[in-house]
Parts: structure tokens; C-alpha cells; sequence
């Protein structure tokens, strides 16, 4: 990609190639830019929020085997998925998510995944160092 640490055959003999050094520099480190730009835009739509809640339907059946799956991505939009266990099979259901909303009604439990997958993205950005504040305050980026 960029050969920052290779060594040229011949030092730039004036102050003009060196300029010209930097012009070529600075085109790289522009396209570059454009390129994480494109991969950011494109981040937004991948699931980065997760929260799971198991749960018992059914209070004389067994323990926590149902559960439901929120997966979310930056603007809470996703699906949840609920199983429900019981002795005579498991039934599996899925749900569209837009702006942590849906067209049907939602169940006590799948409204608790997706406030858990709401949570876990907060606990994440807080703890990462790579997120958007330690990056523009020019600090370390470590925790």
C-alpha cells in the first residue's frame, strides 16, 4: 500500500522533489480517507447491538430454555427472535425492528432484549478504544 519505511534508491536531490514527495503523500492519505469514510457508511448497517433474555413461558414446564434475541444495528433497526420451548416442541418467531419499534406487538421479554442490545452497545462504545471521543480528543485511546 504505502511503502512509508522503504528506502528510495536516491534522495530527493531538491527542495521541488521534495515538495513533490508530499503532493503524492498527501493524494494517498486523501484516498485513504475516502476508503474509511466508505467503510464507515457501510459499518452502520451491520449488527452491532446483541442482547439475549431467557425466560420460562410456561411456569409448570422445566427452566429457562425460551428465549429471545434482539440483534440490532447502529440506529436499532434489526430483528428480534423468540423460541419458545415446551414439552411437546419448540416454536421459533421472528420479528422486524426499525428504530427499536415493530409492526407487531412485542412481548415483555422482547422489549427486554432490545433495551439489553440498546445497553450492550453503550457499554461497548464506552469501553473501546476506538471509539469516536478518544479519537477526536487527540487522548491515548486507552481505558
Amino acid at each position: 500500500m504505502f511503502n512509508f519505511f522503504k528506502k528510495r534508491k536516491q534522495q530527493p536531490k531538491n527542495f521541488k522533489e521534495i515538495l513533490s514527495g508530499f503532493t503524492i503523500l498527501e493524494e494517498k492519505i486523501e484516498k485513504v480517507s475516502q476508503e474509511l469514510e466508505c467503510l464507515k457508511q457501510e459499518n452502520k448497517f451491520s449488527v452491532k447491538k446483541i442482547g439475549i433474555i431467557r425466560f420460562n413461558p410456561f411456569k409448570e414446564v422445566g427452566g429457562d430454555q425460551s428465549f429471545c434475541l434482539a440483534l440490532l444495528d447502529s440506529d436499532d433497526t434489526g430483528v428480534v427472535i423468540t423460541s419458545l420451548y415446551n414439552r411437546e416442541g419448540n416454536r421459533v418467531y421472528g420479528k422486524a425492528i426499525k428504530n427499536s419499534q415493530s409492526l407487531y406487538e412485542l412481548s415483555q421479554e422482547e422489549k427486554q432484549a432490545i433495551e439489553k442490545a440498546k445497553n450492550h452497545k453503550q457499554n461497548y462504545e464506552k469501553n473501546s478504544k476506538f471509539n469516536n471521543s478518544s479519537a477526536n480528543s487527540g487522548g491515548s485511546g486507552t481505558h
